[in-house]
């Protein structure tokens, strides 16, 4: 199999995360147009994140960091032509489906128990009602989801990166879809159940319909991979599972990356659960996650999905050298694609919520609560990225326990700065805890990377290249700030708002890109250069 080329693979990536998120943009402007920071919208939200937070548990973010590298290392084995691999993903994909079916069956029965454990803040009023009726609609994405993950590490591991990460723009345009047909409705909609009519007003049934269109995604997204995956050459079939030396190898692996998956939904959890005690916080704080995400979706998401299998061959073919720039290269177009970005959420965070979510049920305090919300979150991005950069260092080795004791660290840290502070600033506390956090488990990365030998840390060029990002990126903020002033009285006005923006915008990202070429930031021809080299 021929090398995967790190920086066409994460520009392919990165380009179709940027459209899922700039569709993602769209249904939560559309969800915050129809619906607020009201009771619909929160219980959705939270409905939501149950399904993706025991996504991050099960698939991409644990067991697919304990599958990826032992699937590269039986691709790397010539003798059998990939076969041993073929059985391996066949036998883990049956595995995974059965454990997910049996926790589906059990959250949809326990839906209330997970309502709580989520947003206690709910108990006693409708919020919680309407959570566990779209939660239990919901849920069984995880299983869908989760088993699209494997398959989309399947496709990764062999440089097929596409159709993996083009899935996720399937969510956004089938919840984009419900969302357009079911807002047409009257604000009472009268639904007939046989012999029962039922009064629904317009609000409860888009967030009916809403959550029926989360498992309906999974599912699409699942089909889509499926496909890819078969035209390469691996069919997954069903048939009952089994457990081989090789799952039971993978269990042991994946254990502690699972438990370090469940720490970090842990702080999603304490974020959830203070957020819940303050009415409208929850929509404030998924909303702001909404706009941070869309930098750190496209640079940390394919980074982690290029880096992991792309180390995983070096270090089983003992290229420490190649390994180490590697590391390097992606973590430096990481910082200098995250650090401006950062710097932007910080600067104009005001300006863009305004823009892009004050209408309809969602007024001005709802943009200011969440604007506070998207600075804080702006401050903690480049640790997010760093994340995604350092932990394939562990994973990559078969090292998944020290990520866990780091993680649990910074559950701790998590837990103690949200729950503390909430009694003083509110909900904003939720979001600094995360921030915070952040920076205290790539502090911990760091550190233990340290015994790793040279092939994992930084070089020179990067420890350079890191200090002219920062100033680069400062000297764009100043920029920035002073479009806004000029422009400022446009952004308020409804009919050339969104030109306005697109121009600081714009603005922004041409002062950036010339004044990093000037102090030596980066230079665009490497990128070519590399991609040019594979």
């Amino acid at each position: 199999m021929k090398p995967i080329r790190l920086i066409s693979g994460f520009l392919t990536v990165g380009v179709w995360t940027l459209l899922s998120r700039i569709l993602g943009f769209v249904r939560d402007i559309l969800i915050a147009g129809y619906l607020g920071t009201g009771p619909v919208a929160q219980a959705f939200l939270v409905a939501f994140s149950l399904p993706n937070m025991f996504r991050r548990f099960f698939a991409e973010g644990a067991f697919n960091m304990a599958f990826v590298p032992m699937f590269s290392k039986k691709l790397q084995d010539t003798e059998n032509a990939g076969a041993d691999a073929k059985t391996f993903a066949q036998d883990a994909f049956m595995g995974l489906a059965f454990v997910l079916a049996i926790f589906t069956a059990l959250g949809v029965i326990f839906m209330p128990a997970l309502v709580l454990m989520m947003a206690s803040g709910f108990k006693g009023d409708e919020r919680f009602d309407l959570a566990v009726e779209y939660g239990r609609l919901a849920f069984p994405y995880i299983l869908f989801i989760s088993l699209a993950a494997l398959v989309s590490g399947v496709l990764n591991a062999t440089g097929r990166f596409a159709a993996a990460a083009a899935a996720p723009v399937l969510l956004n345009l089938i919840f984009i879809c419900t969302l357009i047909w079911a807002a047409t409705l009257d604000n009472t909609t009268i639904v007939d159940l046989g012999s029962n009519v039922t009064f629904m007003t317009r609000e409860a049934y888009i967030g009916s319909s809403l959550a029926w269109a989360v498992p309906l995604a999974g599912l699409a997204q699942l089909a889509l991979v499926w496909w890819a995956a078969r035209r390469a050459g691996f069919t997954f079939r069903l048939r009952m599972p089994r457990l081989t030396p090789d799952l039971r190898k993978l269990a042991v692996i994946a254990a502690p990356a699972m438990l370090a998956g469940g720490v970090m939904q842990i702080n999603l959890l304490v974020g959830r659960q203070v957020a819940s005690f303050y009415d409208g916080a929850i929509a404030w704080l998924s909303y702001a996650d909404r706009l941070y995400q869309l930098p750190l979706g496209v640079v940390a998401i394919a980074l982690g999905v290029v880096l992991l299998p792309d180390l995983s061959r070096r270090l089983a073919a003992g290229d420490l050298d190649g390994g180490r720039d590697a590391f390097n290269r992606a973590a430096e177009l990481a910082l200098a694609l995250t650090i401006p970005a950062a710097v932007a959420l910080i600067v104009i965070a005001q300006d863009l919520v305004s823009v892009l979510f004050q209408r309809g049920a969602f007024d001005s305090d709802d943009a200011a609560a969440t604007a506070l919300a998207v600075m804080v979150y702006g401050a903690g991005l480049p640790a997010f990225v760093l994340q995604k950069a350092m932990q394939p260092l562990y994973f990559a080795r078969g090292d998944t326990k020290r990520p866990f004791y780091y993680a649990a660290v910074a559950m701790v840290a998590n837990a103690g700065i949200a729950i503390g502070l909430s009694m003083y600033i509110g909900y904003i506390a939720a979001a600094l805890a995360t921030t915070l956090a952040g920076w205290v488990m790539v502090w911990l990365l760091w550190r233990g990377s340290r015994t790793m030998g040279d092939a994992a840390q930084f070089d020179a060029r990067f420890k350079t290249r890191f200090w002219r990002i920062m100033l680069a990126s400062m000297l764009m903020g100043a920029l920035l700030w002073n479009t806004v002033l000029l422009v400022g009285p446009a952004l308020g006005m409804d009919t050339i708002r969104y030109g306005a923006l697109a121009f600081v915008v714009i603005v922004g990202m041409a002062g950036y890109f010339l004044i990093g070429r000037l102090v030596g930031a980066f230079r665009v021809s490497e990128f070519k250069a590399a991609m040019r080299r594979g």
